[in-house]
């Protein structure tokens, strides 16, 4: 039985656990339709959103004014159902995510009007979202884009692409990265709400990745994007992207969470139920001992997790060294887990398609997107030599 002990820790409301409760019971009883799998990754993805949008789980992805489930985006929810649907099923996890991801920054700092026009959608699955920020050579160095809006009679034209782009393919939706007017770095961003159904869009490349996973390559040819669309103001896409990463980035650590705590349990049974040497295999003090790193390792990343979603919720400004901190901790500890969980399987952990060799593919990514494990580590130590410095 998976663990579900942390429910009971102070990070959460009675709200959290009712809502634990829902969707591990939906999962299970939709698991058929979680791991229906046609060859077209594209094809899957967007099955997921419709059903997780008619099953009204996308709501806790938008805000209560605008179709949402609470007043503002509850990063404990957030978290919980990414820990949920990861233990269940990686694309499922993947489509909730991006619906959150998607518009988290129409959600934080768009106009009520573009919050109207698109957010009640998303929440119901009828509008697929993406969010395009990483470019060719601007990945980890997001100050370094490239990809121009030029302000132009009632709007602006981008020029451009984008790569690693989750969606890429089947987005309706992007919040869209560009540099504005001319101010070096960081301080040229500015984002926008941007349809692709807009001429000059195109999607120039579908990415295959070890675990499939929707991702593409997109040109933007003088694609025009009116003013209104502009979120916030114009130079305020930097701050616009890393308050958003603010929200999303725990989790991120929480789906991480979601593959480990399933590939443990996994383990367990395995462990408890295969013989070696005539005595099951939970006997050997190796696997114990293994056993015991993946528990400790679990509940060091749901503490991590639950302290960063638990201080945005109250109102901590910024948690980015909260987040940085989760995401790290939680993604490559969850790498350690699943790679333990595999070698406790032996030759079946490597054959295609069991569980643990899917998650085994399915983890790597989440070390390297919304910032790799190598940023974070530069985020954490920033923000310790910084409350050093201020003598805190």
């Amino acid at each position: 039985m998976a663990d579900t002990s942390f429910l009971d820790w102070p990070f959460l409301d009675q709200h959290h656990r009712d809502l634990h409760a829902r969707l591990s019971t939906w999962c299970v009883a939709h698991d058929g339709q979680l791991h229906h799998e046609t060859g077209d990754v594209e094809a899957d993805c967007r099955a997921l959103v419709k059903l997780l949008g008619k099953a009204g789980w996308l709501r806790l992805a938008v805000p209560a004014a605008h179709g949402g489930l609470t007043e503002k985006l509850d990063v404990r929810s957030l978290c919980l159902a990414r820990q949920t649907l990861g233990y269940h099923s990686g694309l499922a996890d993947f489509a909730f995510a991006m619906q959150g991801l998607g518009t988290g920054a129409i959600s934080l700092f768009g106009s009520d009007a573009i919050k109207e026009r698109y957010l009640r959608k998303v929440a119901r699955g009828e509008l697929i979202a993406g969010f395009a920020l990483s470019e060719l050579e601007a990945g980890s160095d997001v100050a370094a884009m490239a990809t121009s809006a030029t302000k132009v009679d009632g709007g602006y034209l981008i020029n451009g692409e984008k790569t690693w782009i989750s969606n890429g393919g089947i987005a309706d939706i992007l919040t869209l990265f560009a540099r504005t007017g001319g101010a070096p770095g960081a301080k040229g961003l500015s984002a926008f709400a941007f349809s692709t159904d807009t001429p000059g869009f195109e999607v120039v490349e579908r990415i295959d990745v070890i675990a499939p996973h929707p991702l593409a390559t997109l040109r933007f040819t003088d694609c025009f994007v009116p003013d209104n669309h502009l979120i916030g103001g114009e130079g305020d896409g930097f701050r616009i992207a890393m308050a958003t990463l603010d929200v999303f980035r725990s989790t991120v650590g929480a789906a991480a969470l979601g593959f480990a705590r399933r590939a443990a349990d996994e383990a367990l049974e395995r462990a408890s139920t295969r013989q070696l040497f005539g005595k099951p295999l939970a006997d050997l003090q190796l696997t114990q001992a293994a056993l015991a790193d993946m528990a400790l390792g679990i509940d060091a990343s749901q503490l991590l997790i639950l302290r960063a979603a638990w201080a945005k919720d109250r109102g901590q400004e910024r948690v980015t060294r909260e987040a940085a901190m989760a995401k790290l901790h939680a993604t490559d500890g969850a790498q350690q887990i699943i790679d333990q969980a595999v070698q406790i399987f032996g030759g079946m952990g490597v054959k295609s398609g069991t569980m643990v060799e899917r998650l085994y593919r399915e983890i790597r990514a989440l070390r390297i997107y919304e910032g790799a494990s190598e940023v974070q580590k530069v985020v954490i130590a920033r923000a310790a030599l910084a409350a050093h410095q201020a003598g805190k």
